[in-house]
């Protein structure tokens, strides 16, 4: 059973909606860690533009205590933030939005993703979806982060 919290509410997911204008999943359960959980979550509100460049991040204690995890687990998540470029950490002002694109985005290409995307498509693939139900997914996915204007 998923251990889990939200501020005071007992839930199936940690929910941290008073926190954030959007609403950041941890579950508690889940074989992923942590802190890739937190980067994931972090990274996705960023790219949807939930998290803009200036919005401050709540402290590493703060989220820490909202989650009921330990401080380490969320510095290592701010910190892997950090060195994408994605926020800016500064001593006694706390974490900080600073863009919407990694530091390396357009002066290198994205091999890894291209690997991730490629083991995602056989993961379906297997599972037995056809190709018209993976464009659904891949467009249902994709809506959030590039909306039609």
């Amino acid at each position: 059973m998923t251990k889990a919290r939200s501020g005071s509410l007992g839930l199936d997911n940690v929910s941290l909606s008073d926190t954030f204008n959007h609403v950041l999943q941890i579950q508690l359960d889940s074989p992923i860690p942590l802190a890739d959980q937190l980067v994931t979550g972090l990274r996705g509100a960023i790219a949807r533009r939930e998290l803009a460049p200036g919005d401050p991040l709540p402290t590493v204690r703060q989220l820490a205590a909202d989650l009921g995890i330990n401080l380490n687990t969320v510095s290592r998540a701010y910190r892997v933030l950090e060195a994408a470029g994605l926020v800016r950490t500064a001593r006694g002002r706390g974490t900080v939005v600073t863009s919407n694109t990694e530091t390396d985005a357009a002066s290198q290409p994205k091999p890894e993703l291209s690997s991730r995307m490629a083991a995602v498509l056989a993961d379906a693939r297997l599972a037995g979806l056809g190709r018209g139900d993976v464009e659904l997914l891949l467009h249902q996915q994709m809506a959030p982060l590039w909306p039609e204007t």
